[in-house]
């Protein structure tokens, strides 16, 4: 019987989602041992900084990819939107599987929406993504950085720190905390990150046993979406410094639908493009394109 290791985070979350594809897999594979390795990271242990301040979501990976080339790994499951553009190393990405809820969460336990908040209120998340959207919408509140994984960040709501939070859908569902989310803030009015919403498996590219046996969990109309957010962001040298989002959507018709955002956090400043077509990387290069040109250099800068 072949012992297949997978790295993970150790936040409820990650050992959620590494869980899930654990599952998938036996159920795939039963003749396999599944065996979780959880390993803290520099992304979990620095929390009093923001993110874009300590290196970005890329910290959240590095350990796992030193255990993957060390042996000590097989394979490692990550949220794809904290997966760089650009896989620093020689690894892959054998399986993006379904996408759950790609939208974000309004989370509050005193208000029903961002338009119900009172002036100056205290609004928690450690996204410039999500902080320029709010911004733009609501430039008289106040956005506090919002770090720690989803339950520390539920507590910290529910101990007043904050008057509302804001989260992704699919990791609040996850854990079971469908109930907390007051609203979805969905496309088109509202942009989620590029493949939010996504799991991935990242292994070592050399390692061709281990992505045939991932091949399977593959959800080939979902990697297609993502892989054009990403592109779009790619092109845009984006990265979890700069507020970027990006939402494709595949049509009746089988092309892809892709709309991309940049905003500035400071003052709520933002371009918009969308177009439409087949090839994920070229779309995803013309959005870039097209939001380069109305100015998103300037954000981006």
């Amino acid at each position: 019987m072949r012992t297949l290791k997978i790295a993970t985070r150790k936040s409820p979350l990650a050992l959620w989602q590494t869980e899930h594809v654990a599952a998938l897999l036996r159920a795939r594979h039963p003749d396999i041992d599944v065996q979780l390795i959880p390993m803290s990271t520099r992304g979990d242990e620095v929390l009093d900084r923001s993110l874009s301040a300590v290196g970005g979501k890329g910290l959240f990976l590095k350990e796992l990819e030193l255990a993957m080339l060390r042996g000590d790994a097989d394979c490692a499951v990550h949220s794809l939107k904290d997966v760089p553009m650009d896989l620093d190393g020689p690894f892959a990405l054998p399986a993006i599987l379904e996408r759950a809820d790609h939208a974000d969460a309004f989370v509050s336990n005193r208000y029903d929406g961002i338009a119900a908040l009172p002036p100056g209120a205290r609004v928690g998340s450690s996204s410039l993504r999500r902080q320029a959207q709010l911004r733009a919408l609501r430039p008289d509140l106040e956005l506090v950085d919002l770090r720690g994984n989803v339950n520390t960040r539920l507590a910290k709501l529910d101990a007043g720190e904050y008057d509302a939070i804001l989260l992704a859908c699919a990791g609040l569902q996850r854990l079971g905390f469908d109930s907390r989310i007051r609203a979805r803030l969905d496309a088109p009015e509202w942009l989620p990150a590029p493949a939010q919403g996504a799991i991935a498996v990242e292994c070592r590219d050399d390692d061709a046993a281990t992505q045939t046996l991932f091949a399977a969990l593959n959800h080939a109309p979902t990697r297609r979406c993502v892989e054009a957010e990403r592109a779009m962001n790619r092109a845009l040298h984006g990265s979890c410094q700069v507020p970027v989002a990006a939402f494709a959507q595949l049509r009746a018709d089988g092309a892809l639908h892709l709309a991309g955002l940049v905003g500035s956090v400071a003052d709520g400043r933002a371009v918009r493009s969308e177009a439409v077509g087949d090839d994920v990387d070229a779309l995803g290069q013309q959005v870039a394109q097209q939001l380069l040109y109305l100015g998103a250099g300037a954000f981006i800068a």
